[in-house]
């Protein structure tokens, strides 16, 4: 099995085409749509590197897999799908994503159905096959209630459930988050064997050293500065909750998500049929605007 890793900076988020060495079928995981949002500027070349790959290396795109519905960059997957024929899968906690976020966006009923976007939804214990790809679907909520992991050979790609050992773990506050529920996913991912490869989605690349976006589940259990052989589901919940609270919104969630929701197809405006964002405002606040904007 190759794994070649894509790196996109604004987000610090891993892309991953994966293939067997002897076959042509490819996956790609957690592709990255590039926005600006000082510019409102969405373009493809983070996701043009992928194609570009692909098809230097006679690959054929077959599959677009997401870990979960995004809240720090727009999602790709459409634009892969729609260049190069493949299906996009997630798995069907998205449901509950969507269902939670769909009303703040304004989506009418029939654009808020996630089966009009997503050709494929898996749950917890699915097998894929992709070529000589066999791969296990893993349900570990916690992070969102939708997370998934994949299981390929010796590697899992964990999506935001582990970053690497010096990072820890991912947020638990997002609606239908779980510190309780990351806690037994990564314990799930921990009773692997020690030499499984763990590839990350993010890596923030901490007191400035080089990137790194694989570790073994035998390293987590040693090093990971969140949660390890030696954490309690108890110690880890208090660690996670404090933390959180200190963490501001990510400054793309709200656009990102209204993306993502729909497996990276962009929203139009009804009127002018042009790409558009709806932003719903003070979502996340305790203290809405008082003030009547029309007086």
């Amino acid at each position: 099995m190759n794994i070649e890793p894509f790196f996109h900076a604004q987000s610090s988020t891993l892309t991953y085409v994966v293939y067997a060495a002897d076959q042509s079928e490819c996956i790609v995981i957690d592709p990255v749509l590039d926005f600006d949002m000082n510019s409102a500027t969405v373009h493809t070349d983070s996701a043009d590197r992928i194609i570009d790959f692909i098809e230097q290396n006679g690959l054929v795109l077959h599959t677009v897999l997401e870990t979960h519905a995004h809240a720090d960059h727009m999602s790709a997957a459409m634009w892969l799908k729609q260049r190069c024929d493949a299906s996009i899968g997630i798995g069907s906690g998205i449901k509950a994503i969507q269902q939670h976020f769909a009303p703040l966006y304004g989506m009418a009923p029939e654009s808020a159905d996630v089966t009009s976007y997503f050709d494929f939804l898996v749950e917890d214990g699915d097998a894929l096959t992709v070529g000589a790809l066999s791969i296990k679907c893993m349900h570990v909520p916690g992070h969102t209630p939708a997370c998934m992991a994949y299981a390929i050979a010796d590697a899992i790609f964990v999506g935001d459930t582990l970053f690497m050992p010096d990072s820890g773990t991912a947020r638990c506050d997002f609606p239908g988050g779980s510190a309780s529920a990351l806690f037994e996913s990564v314990q799930k991912l921990l009773a692997m064997p020690a030499d499984t490869r763990l590839f990350v989605c993010h890596d923030y690349q901490p007191n400035g050293r080089e990137l790194s976006y694989v570790a073994t589940i035998g390293e987590h259990r040693e090093a990971n500065i969140h949660i390890n052989d030696g954490s309690t589901q108890k110690e880890f919940v208090n660690l996670r909750t404090t933390r959180d609270k200190t963490l501001s919104m990510p400054s793309l969630m709200l656009p990102a998500l209204q993306v993502n929701i729909r497996a990276g197809k962009l929203p139009r405006n009804d009127r002018s049929n042009q790409p558009a964002l709806t932003i719903p405002l003070n979502i996340f606040s305790d203290n809405p605007y008082a003030i009547d904007p029309i007086n």
